[in-house]
Order: C-alpha cells, then sequence, then structure tokens
C-alpha cells in the first residue's frame, strides 16, 4: 500500500529543489535560457546525422560511467553493465538500483529525463521499469538528436576534439553551433606513432621542437577554421618546472628517454607555448586536473578508458600552478577557467584566480556536479572569487539528453541566490539580473557567441 503523508510534497513536482517562492520566481526567468556547452563529448558526426534513438537503454546506458558505476557499486554483474546483455536487461537492472540512489546526482537527473524527455512522472525502480521502458520508447520513435536539442533550447556545443581530427560534421544545424575544441592531450605525450601522423597531416618533417611548434600552430589555425573558439587540456598536476627554448630543443630530441622530472620539463614548455598561441587565436582554455585516470588495471584492460575507473586524485601543488600562471603576463595570458576534481582545492583556486586576470573558477566539474558540490562550489566561488562573473554549468556528457543536468544547476542556484535575498543579505532588485547572467550572459559574451 502506497505511503501518504499529509504534508509530503508531490514526487519531483515543478518546484523541486527551489526552496522559497523567491527561487521559484527566479528559475522562471531563467528555466528556458537558451543553453551554451562548453564542454561535452557529445558525438558531432551523430548531430551533423541527426540520428535516431534505438531505444532508452542504449540512450541511457551505452556510454554513461556515472551509471556503469553506480550499477557496479551495488555489485551488477559487468556483463549487464559493458558486457552482452541486450539494452533493455540493461536498463532493468539500472532501474532496479535506482531506489539505493537517493542524494546520488543520478537520481536527480534521470528522473529529470523521465519528466522532460518522456513526460513520465513516477519513480523507476523495478516494478515500473516494464511500463517505462515501453513507454519510452514510445517517445523516441519520433524524436532524433537534433529534435532532443532542440527541446532542450541548445544554442551551442563544443565537442571534444584531437588536434588530428578532419572536424567534417562541425557547423551550424536547424540553428544549432556545432564547433570542436581543441583537446592535444595526446599529442603532448608525444608519442612517436602520434607524431608521425602529425607530420604528415601538416606536411612537416618533424624532427626539432620548432618542427613540432610550427605543425601545432598549422593545426590551431585549422580548428579556428571551422569555428573553434576553445581548447581544453587533461592532466594530473601542473609542471613544476619549464624549460626555455635551448633546454626544450635539447629535451625534446631525446624525448624518448627523459625520466619523469625531464619530461615534465618539456610538458610545461609546450603548455606555456600553447597559451601563447591560444592567447594569439583569442581562445578560451579549460584546464582540468587532480584526476587519477584507470586505477583498476584488470578492468581497464577488459573494457578501456572512460568506463568508471577514474578518481578523484590529492591536491595540486600550488605553487607550480602560481609559477606557471605567473610565467605569462596579462598581455600574453589567455582566458583560463581552471577545474580540479578535488573539491578541496577549490578555495585555492578561486583565491589564486583574484591575482590574475581572465582566470576564472570553473563549474562543478565530474564527481563535483552534485547537489551540494553544486552549492560548495556556489559558496567558495562567492566567497574567494566573484559569484557574478560565475560561467555556470556544462554537460561533460556523452549523452544527448543529459541536458537536464543544466536545469539541475539552475535550480540550485536560484535556490542559493533566493535564499540570501530571503534572508534580506542580497538586493531583490539584483537577484534576477544575477541569475541570468550566471545561467547564460556570461558564457555567451565570454566566447562572443
Amino acid at each position: 500500500m502506497p505511503i501518504v503523508v499529509s504534508n509530503m510534497k508531490k514526487f519531483f513536482d515543478e518546484n523541486v529543489l527551489l526552496d522559497n517562492q523567491i527561487a521559484v520566481t527566479l528559475y522562471n526567468q531563467v528555466k528556458d535560457l537558451p543553453i551554451i556547452d562548453y564542454h561535452c563529448h557529445l558525438d558531432q558526426d551523430k548531430i551533423a546525422q541527426d540520428a535516431a534513438f534505438d531505444n532508452i537503454g542504449s540512450l541511457w546506458l551505452a556510454g554513461d560511467h556515472y551509471k556503469w558505476r553506480a550499477m557496479r557499486l551495488c555489485d551488477v554483474d559487468e556483463y549487464y553493465i559493458t558486457g552482452k546483455a541486450s539494452d533493455e536487461e540493461k536498463f532493468y537492472k539500472y532501474a532496479e538500483i535506482m531506489p539505493k540512489l537517493i542524494g546520488n546526482p543520478l537520481y536527480y537527473w534521470t528522473h529529470f529525463e523521465l519528466q522532460r524527455v518522456f513526460g513520465i512522472n513516477e519513480p523507476l525502480n523495478k516494478d515500473t521499469a516494464h511500463e517505462i521502458y515501453k513507454k519510452a520508447n514510445e517517445v523516441l520513435k519520433n524524436k532524433t538528436v537534433r529534435s532532443l536539442l532542440k527541446e532542450f533550447n541548445v544554442e551551442y556545443i563544443a565537442t571534444t576534439n584531437d588536434p588530428l581530427e578532419e572536424l567534417n560534421n562541425h557547423g551550424d544545424f536547424d540553428g544549432i553551433k556545432v564547433r570542436p575544441t581543441f583537446r592535444p592531450d595526446k599529442l603532448l605525450t608525444l608519442d612517436s606513432a602520434y607524431l608521425k601522423e602529425l607530420g604528415e597531416l601538416t606536411n612537416i618533417d618533424i624532427k626539432t621542437i620548432k618542427d613540432l611548434k610550427r605543425a601545432i600552430s598549422i593545426r590551431l589555425d585549422y580548428f579556428v577554421s571551422k569555428g573553434c573558439k576553445i581548447s581544453d587540456h587533461g592532466f594530473l598536476d601542473f609542471p613544476v618546472d619549464i624549460a626555455n627554448d635551448e633546454e626544450a630543443d635539447y629535451l625534446f630530441t631525446y624525448r624518448d628517454v627523459l625520466d619523469k622530472k625531464s619530461h615534465d620539463c618539456l610538458f610545461g614548455y609546450l603548455l606555456r607555448f600553447l597559451m601563447e598561441e591560444y592567447k594569439k587565436r583569442e581562445m578560451v582554455v579549460q584546464l582540468h586536473f587532480a584526476v587519477t585516470r584507470n586505477i583498476n588495471t584488470s578492468m581497464y584492460q577488459k573494457v578501456g578508458a572512460d568506463a568508471g575507473f577514474d578518481v578523484i586524485a590529492s591536491e595540486i601543488n600550488y605553487q607550480s600552478l602560481i609559477k606557471f600562471l605567473d610565467s605569462l603576463d596579462d598581455d600574453h595570458r589567455p582566458t583560463i577557467i581552471l577545474y580540479s576534481l578535488n573539491p578541496n582545492t577549490i578555495a585555492p583556486l578561486a583565491c589564486i584566480s583574484g591575482a590574475y586576470r581572465h582566470v576564472y573558477v570553473g563549474a562543478a566539474w565530474w564527481f563535483n556536479d552534485t547537489l551540494n558540490g553544486i552549492k560548495r562550489n556556489l559558496d567558495l566561488t562567492a566567497e574567494y572569487a566573484l559569484l557574478g562573473t560565475n560561467l555556470g554549468m556544462l554537460t561533460d556528457s556523452r549523452s544527448f539528453s543529459s541536458y537536464v543536468r543544466f536545469d539541475f544547476f539552475r535550480r540550485i542556484l536560484c535556490s542559493y541566490i533566493a535564499n540570501k535575498v530571503e534572508a534580506g543579505e542580497y538586493d531583490i532588485n539584483e537577484a534576477s539580473k544575477l541569475a541570468q547572467d550566471i545561467c547564460y550572459n556570461n558564457i555567451k559574451n565570454l566566447l562572443k557567441i
């Protein structure tokens, strides 16, 4: 028998996560703003093709390591996660664990997606899974990738692309701007086979550091010609030392036998070179760090990267970050957005950002994009930097239905601001503009879209 409590709010009603009437008012002013997703891992080919969806199981579970990790935590067999089980079987296993996910962002995102995409307002669990699977698949018959993006009012998508990619499927599609992001992580490993391919692509025989820099510049110009406005890097920590030109040329010659310290110096040199090149092209830089990847060796060997085996690393070396930022004066430093997977890093990053122009603390990233993680990010950014210049949310996702994450963020933000207003700590007349700037205007202006 269902439990009924007299004053209990309806399950995921229209005001869920909105703390008071001021929050409701603010939310109604921002909920329909266009979405600028300036960091994601969506497949641009599927956008260009306007691909259809097979079923909700495929949509949700084909590549979502958030869900895979949760299923493993509930001891679901790998056969139903990355194995050969059918999409339907995988969906049912995910549905079974849903009641265990109270407080987890997946619980919020899942039910927001059921409501927004499929018009389903009941909780997902073992008992409702079969009927929800049928209803959702009927809805998906009338949706394509682009129609779904238009439903979410997506204006701009920055995909993540390796410097060697050809970028044939970026452009404007039904009013949606799809642009590449320059992600040179593989390039900066200086793998010989990768550099050979880079040389062939740019018609440069890469033998010296100058050759490499020329090849990188050529690829950067190509990316910019395709509308690229953003670069993105992912690494564990900032370089301790940065080589000079002469040292870098020597280190590059012997790159295959360098010890860790020497390789770090060369990495620092190339990272600083890239910052200068980004500045010349007025590109925004996103730096993601403090993550240890693929810690489960046996599972990494079986299922590969980006499968749920990356974790929060220890705090970064702040002196190395300061040294790196200080190596670029204000006239040669591009706009830089800092993202740390370690939540203890947010306050120091916010403090450091105030010492250098054009440096921002990024959105609550990955393990931090939880209810309390977003609140913490807003709090620490407000206290140690400025909330008013915050650049809002992004998906960092491979799923086309993940745009409910923007709604999740907007609700939390509106409650954060509204609570300050209700407590008499913030001017109600400023609240609406602040919310709209954070949700849309700040990033739109920064990218000059």
